[in-house]
């Protein structure tokens, strides 16, 4: 699944190339990627005329702005958008397509169909579901080592689950979760609320530079990934845990182990990340 960096990634280019573009007509091929409105009709009529005006992003949810109206969609595992000429043909995971008065389209495909899309007018877009519970940014200023602390000392999760909380801050799935506690040399398992401040401030160090390094590489290619142009990410190369299992510790050359915690497949390194 995209997290922060690459749902960024996706922002910035899908900005470029849908900006300003009149939207004519959607067509929805898959009604239930639309979660809100409950009618797929009201949906195309609300968007039939709007121009896109700007492209944004909470945690891993693209905002997409017209002169009216938000639209928030999630990616989930395999959720991809694309500008095409319209005479291009698109295949059958193609699910909604925006058409443009310029003879091009936006199109979706999804290849599981878990994505998702709420509209909303604008302002609405944060007063109710999916963006309502959102924590705060990892990059804003509401993120501080205070702030985490204060999170972390409620709970009684293990460390890798509670920064999976999207509800305790944004942005963090499994791939930087392995990263930025490796990073910080904390074992995954560890009970969150028995981390010193020490250890604390150090963790909201690493999570903030991680995904600052992988937002500046575009993002990590696990699987499938690529952003708007079809262009992979390549922080996967700079990554110390996930994926690695039976690698060497770049650090201290153990054998890298995996584990699952809270369901997740989960990446450490038994010396550098002791319980």
């Amino acid at each position: 699944m995209p997290e922060l960096p690459e749902v960024e990634t996706v922002r910035k280019t899908l900005k470029h190339l849908v900006l300003h573009k009149k939207i004519v007509n959607v067509t929805v091929y898959w009604a239930k990627i639309i979660k809100n409105p409950v009618e797929v009709e009201q949906f195309i009529d609300a968007l039939k005329g709007e121009t896109i005006v700007d492209v944004g992003r909470r945690g891993k949810f693209l905002i997409i702005y017209t002169d009216h109206f938000a639209l928030v969609s999630h990616l989930r595992m395999e959720g991809k958008y694309g500008l095409y000429p319209r005479e291009e043909e698109f295949d059958k995971h193609t699910h909604v397509i925006f058409h443009f008065s310029d003879e091009t389209e936006l199109r979706y495909r999804d290849v599981r169909k878990f994505g998702t899309m709420h509209l909303y007018k604008k302002g609405e877009e944060f007063l109710k579901p999916p963006l309502l519970e959102l924590g705060p940014e990892p990059f804003s200023e509401e993120f501080t080592k205070n702030y985490l602390a204060e999170k972390l000392k409620r709970t009684n999760r293990k460390i890798k689950t509670a920064l999976l909380d999207q509800k305790l801050f944004v942005g963090l799935g499994n791939i930087y979760v392995d990263e930025a506690l490796f990073r910080s040399g904390i074992h995954p398992e560890r009970i969150a609320n028995t981390l010193d401040e020490s250890e604390i401030s150090v963790l909201h160090d690493e999570i903030v530079a991680t995904l600052g390094e992988a937002v500046k590489k575009g993002g990590s290619t696990i699987r499938s990934y690529v952003n708007s142009q079809g262009q992979i990410g390549m922080f996967q190369l700079e990554l110390y845990a996930y994926g690695r299992t039976g690698e060497a510790c770049k650090k201290c050359g153990t054998p890298l182990q995996k584990t699952t915690v809270g369901g997740r497949g989960t990446h450490y390194c038994p010396t550098c990340q002791k319980l």
